[in-house]
């Protein structure tokens, strides 16, 4: 006999020729009134009722106490046919119209289930089959504004570079220098943001600097004008006409110094910075440089070289004259002859770094205040002058006896 593949499955899933009273009446107790939707009595009553309603003939069945056999297997094909169609009748009736929809039997029970799981299972992989699209649409966009990020905003790159900008301060929010010495920690923009980051690094400075100044009470401002007046009041000429100029925090920025000495003294910390010029110990030639005050040392830097360092534990003193001239001498200890001797500057800032490296070293008394001349070591076992004067105008010069000669301008008193 030829049989279609459902019946196959049906009977290999469910049915046999032999079968427990209990699960043919499980199976198939919605194809009889009597026994839908639920069997009270016995199960073998239960076979009894629904083989009578379904028209079973005495010779096609044999029931047992347990189980019943089914002779032909047309039988058994014609009661699952009928079960197939209770089936669909079962799902078109109304939810109350009919007593057999208050329970479903194990069999339909599973097949619902798996045609409900087919549909979820279908559409997640619709739904994931659109996430895939989706993606690779973004990727090749994102690659295709990579490849044209340096050209003008465009609808190849417009999302690519909304992407960068995002990103770039994302990151840059998360590390922003703490500190207004803090110059190379700033994160490098990408050509889109160069100018933004110029702005944004301008305004952070700024924002570093005010929460400095405030942090900063009047009462340790007035200090440190207080301890310039009492190093240089009835002492220096000059200290008069400084008392109105405030004292800043540096007199170079970070961005005026080379990258390569900030990244050599970063660790010590950038205290003060000032420009000076600086004379040779022979010759007395003039040249120009940055002196750099950290916590550990002073630094005379010629652009991207760092010329002199002294260590405050050699720094002996720093001389200055009580005439009305901005020259310093800072004094070093040299004890080999490979060393470079003390410093011969002048500076426009003159009081207030002097001041500042008061503070910086916590040594208040430093500072020398001397007339006349001031002797200076080029080298060990050699030394030079220093000759200060009064005079009409302000000169600086090598004089006949080889001194440097520096004159300075009086003064009116106040």
């Amino acid at each position: 006999m030829i049989f279609s593949i459902r019946h196959f499955f049906s009977l290999l899933f469910t049915c046999k020729h032999v079968t427990n009273l209990d699960a043919y009446l499980c199976r198939y107790k919605a194809l009889c009134p009597d026994t839908w939707p639920h069997w009270k009595g016995t199960p073998a009553e239960g076979v009894q009722r629904l083989i009578k309603h379904l028209g079973y003939k005495p010779d096609e069945y044999k029931m047992g106490r347990t189980k019943i056999f089914i002779r032909h297997p047309r039988t058994l094909f014609a009661t699952e046919d009928a079960f197939e169609i209770c089936k669909h009748e079962l799902g078109k009736a109304p939810v109350t119209s009919d007593k057999r929809r208050l329970a479903f039997p194990e069999g339909v029970v599973m097949i619902l289930a798996m045609s409900i799981e087919t549909c979820w299972r279908g559409l997640q992989a619709r739904k994931e089959r659109e996430r895939r699209a989706w993606a690779v649409k973004v990727i090749k966009k994102f690659i295709k504004g990579f490849i044209n990020r340096n050209q003008p905003v465009s609808m190849d790159n417009s999302e690519y570079l909304a992407f960068v900008r995002q990103s770039y301060l994302t990151r840059l929010k998360e590390n922003l220098p703490k500190s207004v010495l803090d110059k190379t920690s700033w994160l490098t923009p990408p050509p889109i943001m160069q100018e933004a980051s110029v702005l944004l690094r301008k305004l952070h400075t700024r924002l570093l600097v005010r929460k400095y100044v405030r942090g900063i009470s009047a009462q340790q401002k007035l200090q440190i004008k207080a301890l310039t007046s009492d190093i240089f009041k009835g002492r220096k000429e000059n200290y008069p006409q400084s008392v109105c100029r405030p004292f800043a925090d540096t007199r170079i920025s970070e961005q005026d110094i080379n990258i390569r000495v900030l990244q050599l003294i970063c660790p010590e910390g950038n205290k003060y910075s000032v420009p000076v010029i600086k004379y040779d110990r022979n010759g007395f030639r003039p040249r120009f440089r940055q002196l750099i005050f950290t916590q550990a040392a002073a630094y005379l830097v010629e652009e991207a070289k760092i010329k002199q360092r002294v260590n405050y534990s050699s720094l002996k003193g720093v001389s200055v004259s009580d005439l009305s001239d901005n020259f310093l001498i800072l004094h070093v200890t040299c004890e080999d002859t490979k060393q470079k001797g003390d410093l011969v500057l002048q500076c426009s800032y003159l009081f207030e770094a002097l001041t500042k490296i008061c503070v910086v070293t916590k040594n208040h008394n430093l500072i020398k205040i001397v007339q006349g001349s001031v002797r200076f070591d080029i080298q060990p076992g050699k030394e030079g002058f220093v000759d200060f004067k009064s005079s009409s105008e302000s000169m600086v010069y090598r004089a006949k006896n080889g001194h440097l000669m520096v004159e300075s301008a009086r003064t009116k008193s106040r």
